[in-house]
């Protein structure tokens, strides 16, 4: 093949001198109307000599068509080792869908690169067309469809050196037609590129140029392979008759290859190139031919149907004696398998959005993709650079040590880095390979953006919602509202960066200062009812009567809304204030303003956070009110349901001391008591009701109550048990109760108890001695099974008995065994203490104050109620008790008066009434047994805080009171009792009954 052949060519023109240039390289003086141009001229002088070839294209380009104010602009440049080929190398300015048609045009086409290059004139075109079709390619096919009418095309030859021509084409606006001096102008960059396309020793365009359409800048070199190579074909083609030969048909490998392409020619050959590699492929044998060598190429041929092939195609050039390329010897081989793969592959990798490198063993930069350009910069420019060289990398600090300290353990690595710009974020994978290292590069700006941004978020929500949690818990365990105050003034000023706070509350129409923090009590004091609800002149009757909090940032602008307020502003010391209105249901029940030592401008955030605090502080407020009332009502019930005050008896003196475990509405289920009976005995009782509530204090005062009544029928312990254990029992009751009941005869100093599941009564002797009693273990009621066991022991005279529940003893802390261990210790150190045995009530009330606060944990800490009920125990001395037996014969009722009146007078009781109503009332009694009962009848007299006269007889029979008519004539002896005692009753003993009356004595005083 021969470059010269032609037949358009006439000859090479000489270059036109360069305006801008004299002999010693001197510039003239432009124009003033060419002075725009001039300096183009001088930008494009000032390239640097080293540039690529297709950088001087495209700058010569990019000059051009700006100073013709064209659309777009092409530079066209033909092949060595084909001719009547034009190529596109360089284009500026135009999309893709229009290039495409321009990628290969003949010679001897109509288009004007086609004839500016061929007849080396200017060629004008006022109406833009598809070039003229080459073998195999019809660019009337790839033309765009919505391509503007009237687009003109100009184009300049560029000058070859004696060789074939190029052309620069620029494409101008409809009716836009280029004027003499646009004609010259680009005459001048069309030389300018051929001078600096020949300085570089390049008379035709380099493989990397022709490359430059299909791959962008940089080497075009076709993969390795490390497979066995398949058949192959061997040719030779004459350079200068373009004839081509072969050792074998050519269909025998490649298959489907037209078999008579060889007789054809070079020229049949090119027809079958794929117009996309067509460029590439003679970029290759241009090479070779120019460098007398080797060169190898891969690229795509039309089979007879139509499809293509893949072939690789090696080959050298041989010379003739005087050095001149006369053929080229190589061969021919299918490589569609292998290059099908590489193709998929390299096109990804080029396409790919993440960035792709290549790098040599030595770090050296061997490809990269799109995406990496934009990053390091042209492939032109850094291909075979170090990558630590590459400004983008230089720029983040410890990049080099840390991608050398991942790639030396030979494994693949992963890291975030940040962008040289010091904004971005790229991921960087670095995966080793047989020949070096990949790095992929994925830009994380916008990821780490949303993370840092959702971090931020997250950190202010989750800083919003531990600080409204803290609130929150602190709120709920708030019982006042000086407790509401302060949790708020503790969770909400140091996050927020205030200075005060004050909570005011609705009182009648006025606004009164609940509490306050950071202001002074002279201010708290000018603030206190000052503002009234209704009125709007004051920024906390404004937002409560809006219900939306009201923010003010400066002192500034607080006169501006409410001029009134003037002084107190200035007086606060404040720069900025919240108003927060406190409202629950819809009614408003106060304010709560928040304030700052500086102008303050709340953002979004802070103000939704005060909004939701404001509804917390209300309910904590309104819940804070109810509990005062609720806290009343409880005390009410509580001080309702236990004894308003103990007896004072002379059986006994008494102490007790109760201590909820919980503050408020839970009232605890814990009672005692103390009950006078008949025959100057005392019944002590203690029980705890388990729980706390309502339910557990109704249930405790209707067991005080039944206690009481059955006290009042004289039934002994374990009777009295039995019944309450019925009542807890019944259905509808889900409660269980504890209950110690205990019976103190001071005749026989004789103690008679029953327990359900109380601990043991200590008793204390004068000596200190503490004993705990015996006891057997009941169970509670609601659960035990009847009958219970009466015990009884004998008290020591003045002796001191300590009735306790468990919570007195036990804590999470301490068993009951260690409680009452140390109850007892406490019992004895307390009484060896005092001089003389407690004479009064006081004495005992201090004895419980000091066992309980020893006993009890300190600031309320108790789980459980606590009762503990002292009893110093008295005797009825033997001069104050007289017994007699009477006869069974209607005379004992005689006999019972004269010993009444006897015992009576020996006592010194003088007075006539009593004594005559003492005998009438022991005459009615002892009559009555004689009547209805049977003996032994027996008669005792106790002088104690009353006179009391008890008749026992044998019989079990209960007297009852009677409804008399006037006819009948008995059944009026009770109701005379009745009506002479202060109060009587029957008591059943072991032995029978015993029917008893009380009388009132006078007293000094009396």
């Amino acid at each position: 093949m021969n470059a010269g052949s032609d037949a358009d060519n006439t000859g090479p023109s000489a270059p036109p001198a360069h305006p801008l240039h004299q002999q010693q390289g001197l510039r003239t003086i432009p124009t003033v109307r060419s002075l725009e141009r001039h300096l183009r001229m001088r930008l494009l002088d000032a390239v640097d000599e080293d540039r690529r070839d297709v950088e001087v294209l495209l700058t010569a380009l990019q000059q051009a068509v700006a100073e013709v104010h064209g659309l777009g602009g092409m530079v066209h440049l033909p092949g060595g080792g084909m001719s009547g080929i034009l190529y596109l190398v360089a284009d500026s300015g135009l999309p893709e869908s229009m290039t495409r048609p321009w990628l290969i045009i003949p010679v001897r086409g109509t288009a004007p690169p086609s004839r500016a290059a061929r007849n080396d004139t200017v060629t004008w075109q006022p109406d833009l067309a598809p070039p003229d079709p080459v073998p195999g390619r019809d660019p009337a096919a790839l033309w765009p469809s919505r391509l503007p009418a009237g687009i003109g095309h100009l184009a300049v030859p560029i000058p070859g050196g004696g060789r074939r021509r190029g052309a620069l084409s620029v494409l101008f606006a409809p009716g836009a037609e280029p004027g003499t001096a646009d004609r010259a102008f680009l005459n001048e960059v069309a030389a300018w590129t051929s001078g600096r396309l020949r300085s570089s020793g390049i008379l035709n365009p380099s493989p990397t140029l022709l490359g430059a359409p299909e791959s962008g800048p940089g080497s075009r070199e076709a993969p390795r392979r490390d497979r066995e190579e398949g058949p192959s074909i061997t040719y030779t083609w004459n350079l200068r008759t373009g004839e081509l030969t072969s050792d074998r048909p050519i269909e025998e490998v490649l298959t489907g290859i037209d078999p008579e392409v060889m007789s054809g020619g070079i020229e049949a050959w090119a027809a079958l190139i794929h117009p996309d590699d067509l460029p590439g492929a003679v970029a290759g044998f241009d090479t070779g031919i120019q460098l007398r060598g080797g060169f190898r190429a891969e690229y795509r041929i039309r089979r007879q149907d139509g499809t293509y092939v893949w072939i690789e195609a090696r080959a050298r050039t041989i010379t003739d004696g005087d050095g001149t390329p006369v053929k080229v010897i190589g061969t021919l081989r299918d490589s569609s398998e292998t290059h099908a793969t590489a193709e998929l592959v390299g096109r990804a990798l080029r396409h790919m959005s993440d960035g792709f490198v290549s790098l040599d063993t030595d770090w050296r930069i061997g490809f990269l993709n799109q995406a990496a350009e934009r990053l390091f910069g042209a492939a032109g420019d850094v291909a075979g650079t170090l990558l630590w060289n590459v400004p983008a990398v230089r720029a983040v600090p410890g990049l080099e040590q840390r991608c050398r300290a991942m790639a030396a353990e030979s494994r693949p690595a992963e890291f975030d880095v940040p962008g040289p710009d010091g904004t971005s974020w790229y991921h960087v994978r670095l995966v080793p390979v047989p020949e070096g290292l990949t790095l992929y590069i994925t830009d994380t700006t916008e990821r780490h953006l949303r993370e840092a941004e959702r971090a931020a978020a997250e950190r202010a929500a989750a800083e919003r919602a531990a600080l409204v949690q803290r609130i929150t818990r602190e709120l709920a365990e708030a019982v006042t509202a000086q407790d509401v105050m302060a949790a708020v003034a503790d969770g909400v000023m140091t996050p927020l960066g205030a200075t005060g706070f004050i909570m005011l509350g609705v009182v009648g129409d006025r606004l009164t200062v609940v509490g306050s923090r950071g202001y002074s009590e002279r201010f708290t004091r000018l603030l206190d009812g000052r503002w009234t609800v209704r009125d709007t002149s004051n920024p906390a009757g404004d937002a409560l009567r809006t219900r939306t909090p009201l923010y003010i940032s400066s002192p500034e602008e607080f006169p501006k809304h409410y001029p009134e307020t003037e002084i107190l502003i200035r007086k606060s010391g404040k720069q900025a204030w919240a108003f927060l209105p406190l409202a629950v249901s819809g009614r408003g029940i106060g304010v709560a303003v928040i304030s700052f030592g500086r102008p303050q401008v709340l953002g979004n955030d802070e103000r939704t956070l005060l909004t939701a605090l404001s509804g917390l502080i209300a309910q904590a407020l309104e819940r804070a009110g109810l509990y005062d009332e609720a806290t009343t009502r409880a005390r009410t019930l509580q001080r309702s349901l236990l004894p308003q005050a103990l007896p004072k008896l002379p059986q006994v003196t008494t102490a007790a001391h109760y201590q909820p475990a919980k503050q408020g509405a839970d009232v605890g289920g814990d009672w005692y008591d103390v009950i006078p009976l008949s025959a100057a005995r005392v019944a002590l009782v203690i029980g705890d009701v388990m729980g706390h509530g309502m339910a557990e204090a109704a249930t405790m005062g209707g067991l005080r109550t039944a206690v009481r009544t059955l006290s009042e029928l004289e039934l002994p312990p374990d009777e009295i048990l039995s019944r309450l254990n019925d009542i807890v029992g019944e259905p509808g009751i889900d409660a269980f109760a504890t209950c110690l009941y205990s019976i103190y005869d001071p005749v026989t100093r004789r103690l008679s108890y029953a327990s359900a599941g109380q601990p043991p009564p200590a008793v204390v002797h004068p000596d200190g001695t503490v004993t705990f009693l015996s006891m057997t273990p009941d169970p509670p009621l609601g659960v035990a099974a009847p009958p219970f066991e009466t015990l009884e022991t004998l008290l020591p005279v003045d002796g001191l008995l300590a009735l306790y529940s468990d919570g007195l003893v036990e804590s999470k802390d301490r068993d009951v065994t260690t409680g009452m261990s140390r109850l007892a210790e406490l019992l004895t150190q307390s009484v060896n203490a005092l001089p003389t045995a407690p004479a009064d009530a006081s004495d005992l009330d201090a004895l419980c104050a000091t066992l309980t606060s020893a006993l009890l944990p300190a600031h309320g800490a108790l789980t459980d109620d606590a009762v503990l009920l002292l009893a110093r125990t008295h005797p009825l001395d033997a001069e104050n008790v007289a017994e007699w037996p009477l006869p069974e014969d209607p005379v004992a009722a005689g006999q019972a008066r004269d010993l009444v009146r006897a015992q009576l007078a020996h006592w010194d009781i003088v007075d006539e009434d009593l004594i005559m109503t003492t005998e009438l009332l022991v005459s009615e009694l002892v009559g009555n047994v004689i009547r209805h009962a049977c003996g032994p009848i027996r008669l005792r007299m106790l002088r104690s805080r009353t006179l009391i006269c008890e008749v026992s007889d044998a019989s079990l029979t209960t007297p009852h009171i009677r409804h008399t008519s006037a006819t009948d004539e008995g059944g009026r002896g009770l109701q005379l009792i009745s009506a002479l005692s202060q109060r009587w009753g029957t008591r059943h003993t072991r032995t029978g009954k015993s029917i008893w009356t009380e009388q009132p004595l006078l007293t000094a005083s009396d």
